[in-house]
């Protein structure tokens, strides 16, 4: 991208953090796509910059760098978008992220291997025998 007229303008939506183990903090800066944390049950969502990676016409300077203290037991999960926008269930509409949030807060208490599952089957369920729409990318980390 240049930023000429008429050239490419596509950007990125992502999620990117940097984990310190030993001081248990992490950095977080988000191109519309949010972060969610959940500690005791309780999601805690951290808001991204409403801009892509990339050309933007309303680009501001930089990326908001959110600095999150750790505590045993939290969960991380960044996601892509491809989750909450699939279509599916009686109606055919969007999955959300209302209910989204609601599965991970009911999942939380498993193992990282069992939430995998069980997010695979609702997202196949869901889906049904319409067509996956997008990239699905559920990322969860467990401290």
């Amino acid at each position: 991208q240049t930023g000429k007229d008429n050239g490419a303008t596509d950007g990125m939506d992502m999620s990117l953090c940097i984990i310190d183990y030993k001081k248990m903090k992490m950095q977080y800066a988000g191109a519309n796509n949010p972060l969610y944390m959940i500690r005791k049950n309780e999601l805690i969502q951290y808001k991204p910059d409403k801009m892509p990676v990339g050309i933007y016409i309303k680009e501001k300077q930089s990326f908001t760098n959110n600095i999150i203290e750790l505590k045993t037991d939290d969960l991380i999960y960044m996601f892509s978008d491809g989750f909450v926008d699939q279509f599916g269930g009686k109606d055919g509409k969007k999955y959300k992220y209302k209910p989204f949030k609601r599965l991970l807060l009911k999942h939380y208490p498993s193992t990282i291997k069992q939430q995998l599952s069980t997010l695979t089957t609702d997202f196949n369920e869901w889906k049904g025998e319409l067509e996956q729409i997008d990239d699905v990318c559920v990322i969860g980390i467990k401290f």
